[in-house]
């Protein structure tokens, strides 16, 4: 049986290109770049090729690109870091109800430490307003950390709108790229952004390393102490297979990037459109238009997300209900909360993501089997026996 990947917003595979690339790094060129000699400096020559070519990817300039262990990591030294180094001008930071909880989580405990934080709420589509962010202005504000696209129902906010409204009023901009980097263009000087987080493991890289854009000139706190790494900014030894993979995994994907998006936007149409002409009962989570190209989340009412999943994995198929770091819980999604869903509803989403692997027949596979899962579950339900009672009276 042929195994279908429709997860790729929780981690994609590591690409041949990248795999090929990086083999090297792990046995004949393992040198600790901080050393002084030759393994050590090879090392040190590619790590610093890496930081070029992303810095390229994201208009930035090559000394403001900063690697990390992990998105969530840069997500946390912005935030932290920020928070910490202004401290003495203001406490108060501006985010929204449905980041991914590596800034929500951040967001609360900071609470505990005496900052002020305001959750934007969103519309049904997952929209902030922009007059509600201007609104929740203070002068007490010294961060805005708005996500650029959603890792759940991928709706994409207006960065660019969020980043002049931010520079207008001197407040520092923070966005969480993780899930946009390479499915749509980014340019850091376009979008008045200060910091912006991003991961290597969403792209066809490694997991295990992430970076932080930090704009020239933005005072920010250090997370991790130890060595000098990073230019005194960030210690730990630097992964350097993991960096060499990230970098030519983002020129790969940047290069490729219209291309893709429109073939990822035609396989994402096909998902939607057919599962919501012959599936009653279902409704499509997000923004049609204002969506990452890959992303079709979709609710089925009176069933659990978890059983679709389930059976969906008995043919071969493999999809998640949400964010990979929340699958263990029994809590409903609370992206899906917010843009106003009940729980019951947002109890039966199916989030299916894209990626460069995925082919029109996969999808056909999906549209072929997932009917006959939703309609044998719901025969299984109370709820759904209810419905149809009710439609026979």
């Amino acid at each position: 049986m042929n195994k279908i990947y429709f997860d790729n917003a929780a981690t994609t595979q590591v690409s041949p290109e990248v795999f090929e690339g990086i083999k090297q790094y792990f046995v004949d060129e393992y040198g600790n770049p901080s050393s002084i000699y030759e393994i050590a400096r090879s090392s040190k020559k590619v790590v610093e090729e890496a930081r070029e070519k992303i810095a390229r990817c994201l208009n930035a300039e090559t000394q403001e690109i900063y690697f990390t262990g992990s998105g969530t990591e840069a997500n946390n030294w912005a935030i932290k870091g920020i928070a910490e180094a202004l401290a003495d001008k203001g406490n108060h930071i501006i985010t929204t109800t449905f980041e991914h909880h590596a800034v929500l989580h951040v967001c609360k405990y900071l609470e505990t430490k005496g900052f002020e934080v305001t959750y934007l709420p969103v519309n049904n589509q997952g929209l902030i307003s922009l007059d509600d962010l201007k609104k929740a202005i203070r002068s007490t504000t010294i961060l805005i950390t708005i996500m650029t696209a959603n890792n759940e129902i991928g709706t994409i906010q207006p960065i660019k709108e969020i980043g002049e409204i931010a520079h207008n009023n001197k407040i520092l901009f923070h966005t969480d790229a993780v899930q946009a980097f390479g499915h749509m263009k980014i340019d850091v000087k376009d979008w008045h952004v200060d910091l912006l987080s991003i991961s290597a493991h969403k792209i066809y890289a490694p997991k295990g390393v992430g970076v932080l854009y930090v704009r020239k000139g933005i005072k920010i706190k250090t997370l991790l102490h130890g060595g000098a790494q990073e230019r005194n900014r960030r210690a730990g030894t630097e992964n350097v297979p993991g960096i060499v993979g990230f970098g030519i995994a983002a020129e790969q994907i940047v290069a490729e990037m219209e291309s893709e998006s429109k073939r990822l936007t035609t396989l994402r149409n096909k998902v939607i459109d057919g599962i919501l002409d012959c599936i009653p009962y279902c409704f499509l989570n997000g923004d049609r238009e204002k969506r990452l190209p890959g992303n079709a989340n979709i609710s089925f009412e009176y069933i659990e997300g978890e059983s679709i999943l389930l059976l969906l994995e008995m043919h071969g198929i493999y999809a998640s209900s949400g964010s990979a770091c929340t699958s263990g819980s029994l809590d409903p999604s609370h992206v899906l909360l917010a843009i106003g869903l009940p729980h019951e509803k947002a109890h039966g989403s199916l989030r299916i993501t894209l990626g460069r692997y995925n082919t029109e027949e996969d999808v056909n596979r999906l549209l072929e089997v997932l009917p006959g899962i939703v309609d044998r579950l719901r025969k299984m339900s109370p709820l759904y026996e209810n419905i149809q009672q009710q439609h026979k009276l």
